[in-house]
C-alpha cells in the first residue's frame, strides 16, 4: 500500500492508505476507529488543538516547531498540488489529454511529502522503507517532456505566463514548484530527505513549463512574448 501525507488537525502526518475500517493511525495520541463501539464509531473532529502552541509532529513522532524546514517544505508541497489541481481542473475543461498526468503528478506530490515528513535524524527503518522515493518518477517526468517537447515550435523569445486559463494556470504551478524547490533544497542538504525529492520538483517544474505551452498550442491561443518596456 502507499503511503500519503495529510494536513489533518493542525498535523502534517502520514497514513496508509486503505479503506476506512482498515485505516489505522500512526501517531499514539490517535484512536483506532475499526470498534464497533457506539463511542468509536463517532466522526473524529477535525481539530486535536495539539498544534496551538506552534509545533507539529513529523511522521517519525518528532515535535518540532512550524517554521521548521521540514513543515516550509510540506507547506508548499501541499500548495503546489493544489495548484497543479487547479490547473487539472481547467485542463480538464478544455478536453486536454494530459490530465491523467497531472492527477499522478499529484499522487506522487503525496509520497514526496512522505518523504520529506520523514526526517532521516530520527527515522527508523521502518520509516524509511515506508516513505522511499522512486527514481523511476523522474524518468517519468522526462518522457513526458520529451513527447510534448517534439510537437512544440522551437522556443526563441521569452514568453509571459499566458495562453489561456489551462496554459495560465499551469504557469502558477510551475512557480510554486520553484519555490517548493528552493524550500526542499536546505532539508536535502541537511540529510534529512532523499536527493531524489529535489530532482522530481526540478524536473516537474520543466514539465510545468512544457506542458503550459503545449496547452496553449492545442487550444490555439497565442503566448505573449516578452518585450522591453520603452
Amino acid at each position: 500500500m502507499s503511503v500519503f501525507v495529510t494536513k489533518y488537525a493542525g498535523l502534517h502526518r502520514v497514513l496508509r492508505l486503505g479503506s476506512i475500517k482498515q485505516m489505522q493511525p500512526l501517531c499514539r495520541d490517535e484512536r483506532r476507529y475499526n470498534s464497533t463501539s457506539e463511542e468509536n464509531r463517532r466522526i473524529p473532529k477535525i481539530y486535536t488543538k495539539t498544534g496551538d502552541k506552534g509545533f507539529s509532529s513529523t511522521f517519525t513522532g518528532e515535535r518540532r516547531p512550524k517554521e521548521d524546514h521540514i513543515f516550509e517544505a510540506l507547506g508548499t508541497t501541499d500548495e503546489l498540488s493544489s495548484a497543479v489541481g487547479l490547473a487539472r481542473e481547467f485542463s480538464i475543461d478544455s478536453g486536454h489529454s494530459f490530465t491523467d498526468q497531472l492527477e499522478k503528478i499529484q499522487c506522487v506530490l503525496q509520497d514526496v511529502g512522505s518523504n520529506i515528513a520523514t526526517p532521516r535524524s530520527s527515522a527508523r527503518d521502518s520509516h524509511i522503507k515506508k516513505t522511499k522515493f522512486s527514481s523511476q518518477t523522474v524518468i517519468e517526468l522526462e518522457s513526458w517532456i520529451d513527447s510534448f517537447t517534439e510537437e512544440l515550435p522551437p522556443l526563441t523569445n521569452f514568453i509571459l505566463p499566458s495562453g489561456g486559463k489551462s496554459s495560465a494556470a499551469l504557469h502558477v504551478a510551475r512557480a510554486v514548484c520553484r519555490r517548493a524547490e528552493r524550500c526542499v533544497a536546505p532539508v536535502v542538504r541537511s540529510g534529512e530527505t532523499d536527493p531524489e525529492v529535489a530532482k522530481y520538483l526540478n524536473r516537474l517544474s520543466d514539465y510545468l513549463f512544457t506542458v503550459a505551452r503545449y496547452a496553449a498550442m492545442k487550444e490555439g491561443n497565442g503566448e505573449t512574448i516578452y518585450r522591453r518596456p520603452e
